[in-house]
């Protein structure tokens, strides 16, 4: 096996045969000698005057390789009557967790409040149709958490870790494309990701996991300063020493369950904004300063500012994506990003968001440490009070006109489906968040010339890029700093931010289940014979 870099025209990149043909020049060798070749790394460069593919190879030369060598091992066995562990949700930080723990020999018992994935679908095509939102199963809430009804990104800006590769194998394991192996952003898509997440249930479940929906958990059981289990809505209780909090940005009732509890909880800084959709044949034009090529993907971009020392930055760019409603509250409106794994819809969306910190919300100091929380959900019911409260529809402007501080007579077409209602958000945002969008979007025009146009259409709000509250753990055990067995984890506790590394955590914190659980039975073992 030899690994080689080739630069390539879209054209070439797409055709096998031209890449075989390429292989064998810088080898020096017959198209005929190549008996294999496997894509490791793709990207692509847009810096010159027209774009090229990267791609980096495995060859093989009189050699044939197994289509698939994990760099890992996956050890998925009977665990139906080992020690259980509560796993509370069921995004990428739950789900990952459970499988870690399967590995382990250890029992998870996954409680979602929402719906598996198939009935999860069907509640959101009505909110599509801007039919009453179903607090409980929704795009935030139900198997696979917000994740499933997004881009499903699996890059990672963290430099932390050497285990996205396992996390990558283990997604490809369940039904994720080949391409998410060696591209340099993957991506799965919502369409592809969906029966992932089904996939993974029935790994979790033929190993003898246990998995629990529509069961909202509604109190956190503890004795002293340790943690007996978790209590749900239908009043069961569910009994055991572990219990993993990865219950996402969004379940804004579980922070309040702690705070009344007394177990502590930590204001953070976090980021709100708008989502702005522009055509993507523009956002192409842009970034592939002009050409077109069939064979190239859907353009992104990533874009960042400072305004006032706060920044201003684009966050989950979707290309060739689609605008999604993403409240989890009747009377709120929140917007977020999603596409397919083809990336093929005609438009183009990100959010563009503000840094904000709690120093910044001195109206809701009165909340302590969830100042965060109620910020936002004043102004989700802002954008509610600012579309005639007709359900799911979004307040929305044309980026032009937000700029200019002036009412858009009408909306440009838009890809989100319940509809959007024109709304002077230039004078209705806080200040704060305001004043740093409309002086970002100028910067942001200056670095991509005609990004601020009235084809593009900014809709409000994007408030759940993050969640506004830490819950605090030992660096070293993972467990609350108040409370023993405890392990809050991923998104919703504040260390994580996307798939891959909730991902991570997920497995991080399952990792810790299994030394603790040792340490204790080594524990009692010298107390009994001492």
């Amino acid at each position: 096996m030899q690994t080689i870099q080739l630069s390539l025209s879209p054209e070439q990149a797409a055709d096998d045969n031209a890449i075989r043909t390429e292989i064998a020049k810088t080898l020096s060798v017959d198209t005929n000698d190549i008996s294999s070749f496997r894509i490791v790394r793709k990207s692509i460069d847009a810096r010159g005057r027209r774009p090229v593919v990267i791609l980096q190879l495995n060859v093989f030369v009189g050699e044939q390789p197994d289509r698939y060598a994990y760099f890992n091992t996956f050890d998925y066995h009977d665990v139906t009557n080992a020690k259980e562990v509560i796993v509370v949700g069921s995004g990428p930080a739950g789900l990952f967790a459970a499988l870690r723990l399967i590995e382990l020999g250890l029992r998870p018992i996954i409680v979602e409040r929402g719906k598996t994935v198939e009935h999860r679908t069907v509640d959101v095509d009505r909110i599509y149709r801007n039919e009453e939102l179903d607090e409980e199963s929704n795009i935030c809430f139900g198997e696979g958490g917000a994740g499933t009804f997004s881009d499903g990104k699996l890059f990672s800006r963290s430099k932390k870790s050497g285990k996205t590769g396992r996390i990558l194998e283990i997604f490809h394991r369940h039904g994720a494309q080949d391409e998410i192996l060696y591209d340099a952003h993957p991506h799965i898509g919502t369409d592809v990701l969906q029966s992932v997440v089904a996939n993974i249930r029935k790994t979790i479940l033929q190993c003898g996991g246990e998995m629990l929906f529509s069961a909202k958990v509604i109190d956190i059981l503890l004795q002293g300063d340790r943690v007996t289990g978790v209590r749900l809505a239908d009043n069961r209780t569910l009994n055991s020493d572990y219990v993993v909090l990865a219950t996402g940005h969004s379940a804004r009732d579980i922070y309040r369950i702690l705070t009344e509890k007394r177990i502590a909880v930590e204001a953070k800084g976090f980021a709100m904004g708008v989502r702005v959709e522009h055509p993507q044949e523009l956002i192409d034009k842009i970034q592939y300063k002009g050409y077109k090529n069939d064979f190239l993907p859907a353009a992104s971009y990533n874009l960042t500012a400072q305004f006032s020392d706060r920044g201003v930055y684009s966050f989950c760019m979707c290309p060739g994506g689609m605008i999604v409603p993403s409240a989890t509250e009747r009377r709120g409106v929140v917007v977020n990003g999603m596409s397919n794994s083809q990336r093929n819809s005609p438009f183009a969306n990100s959010g563009i968001v503000v840094q904000l910190h709690p120093k910044d919300l001195s109206d809701f100091h009165q909340h302590g440490e969830l100042c965060g929380l109620y910020f936002q959900q004043h102004l989700e019911h802002l954008a509610y009070v600012n579309n005639g409260g007709q359900n799911q529809k979004a307040p929305a402007q044309r980026l032009d006109d937000f700029v200019k501080g002036k009412l858009s007579g009408e909306i440009s077409q838009s890809s989100y489906l319940p509809g959007t209602v024109s709304s002077p958000m230039h004078f209705w945002l806080p200040s704060p968040i305001g004043e740093a969008l409309r002086e970002g979007f100028k910067i942001f025009d200056r670095k991509m010339r005609g990004f601020v146009t009235s084809q593009a259409v900014a809709l409000g709000v994007e408030s759940r890029t993050s969640s506004p509250v830490r819950i605090p753990r030992h660096r070293d055990t993972l467990q609350h700093t108040q409370i023993a067995g405890l392990y809050p984890c991923g998104e919703g506790a504040g260390y994580s931010g996307g798939i891959t590394s909730s991902a991570i955590d997920g497995e991080r914190v399952a990792e810790q289940i299994k030394l603790d659980t040792i340490n204790n039975r080594d524990a009692h073992t010298r107390k009994h014979f001492t």
